[in-house]
């Protein structure tokens, strides 16, 4: 099986966050998890869709080498300012 597109949710039941738009270390798991079990064939490429439930669409493209790091990627926007 070649790479694909995936929709993800990351749920987030304690505080006022309800859902992560965009979890890049959850996608970079996800990847591995494709590697491990050969769901694709490396090297690879997936787009990972996710925050749409919250009004905050995020695209991930999660790179997926034959050995050693999966690499995340994609755009974000910020939503608060660190202090």
């Amino acid at each position: 099986m070649g790479g694909g597109e995936f929709d993800s949710r990351n749920l987030f039941p304690v505080g006022t966050v309800t859902e992560d738009p965009a979890t890049g270390s959850a996608a970079a798991a996800f990847g591995a998890y494709l590697r491990l079990l050969s769901l694709v064939q490396t090297p690879s490429r997936v787009i990972v869709h996710q925050g749409s439930h919250v009004g905050r669409p995020s695209v991930l493209t999660v790179d997926i080498p034959p050995h050693g790091g999966i690499v995340v990627g994609g755009e974000a926007v910020e939503i608060a300012e660190a202090s």
